[in-house]
């Protein structure tokens, strides 16, 4: 069952078209790969789902409802959770207290409970710190929960992003170049932590130029070059697709 459905999404900018017409359903409780050359709009399309750019054309369905144009904090609290290309911490807070900001979108008590510090509020604030280290426990970051998020490595950092959004309960963990600026040890680390990560039922779509990754990794591939989708399959079917080749390695001009 398809727990995400693009539907013939396009979005234009100016005379740019950066996503074409681009249509693929993502399974409940899987993971899948967005892939595709520098500049394909692989990107475009992960802010088009959550919300940060809003689609000329097409419709975007999660768990069955159209989630087309709403705002970004609406889809997060619908279940769907995203970490970014270039890291996005609050550089000053604690590792825990950028994981509790992802926790924020689940508490209820609103303004009043914040001022007057009600019962239903510290409960609120006593949950929403277990959640926090519970996903810094499951990143293997509990030790590093009082560091300032500048001082981590830039894996840890990484790996900070992911349990922030962890940390909003998400039904769908969108994942943009998640092993970017990793080592090769700490990329085999990810991709156990992606198979623990759908292990609790949480489905996965990512983007990633580790072809090493994506292969162990996914189980299912949509590759799109230019803005439109050329191939769609499982990881042994696209790396010998001949359209997937030639979007990689080019074509050699007869003489």
């Amino acid at each position: 069952m398809a727990i995400l459905t693009l539907k013939h999404l396009t979005k234009r900018f100016g005379g740019l078209t950066a996503v074409n017409n681009v249509s693929f359903e993502v399974e409940e409780q899987s993971v899948m790969g967005l892939i595709g050359p520098n500049g394909a709009g692989k990107t475009t399309v992960f802010n088009l789902i959550t919300g940060n750019y809003r689609p000329d054309e097409g419709e975007i369905i999660f768990d069955g409802n159209a989630i087309t144009g709403l705002l970004t904090h609406r889809i997060v609290s619908l279940g769907i959770a995203r970490t970014f290309q270039t890291i996005r911490l609050f550089q000053n807070l604690s590792v825990v207290e950028n994981v509790l900001a992802g926790c924020h979108c689940r508490m209820q008590s609103g303004i009043f409970g914040g001022m007057f510090h009600t019962p239903i509020q510290k409960k609120e604030e006593e949950q929403a710190v277990e959640l926090a280290i519970k996903e810094l426990e499951f990143v293997r970051l509990r030790h590093e929960a009082g560091q300032l998020a500048k001082n981590l490595s830039y894996g840890n950092q990484r790996l900070l992003e992911i349990a922030r959004a962890l940390a909003t309960v998400p039904r769908l963990l969108i994942l943009d170049e998640p092993a970017g600026g990793m080592n090769e040890q700490e990329t085999d680390s990810l991709i156990e932590l992606i198979q623990k990560i759908r292990e609790r039922g949480i489905t996965i779509l990512l983007i990633e130029h580790d072809m090493g990754l994506v292969m162990k990794a996914c189980d299912k591939l949509v590759v799109i070059e230019y803005g439109s989708k050329i191939a769609e399959g499982s990881p042994d079917e696209i790396k010998v697709n001949p359209k997937v080749i030639e979007a990689y390695l080019g074509t050699e001009d007869a003489d």
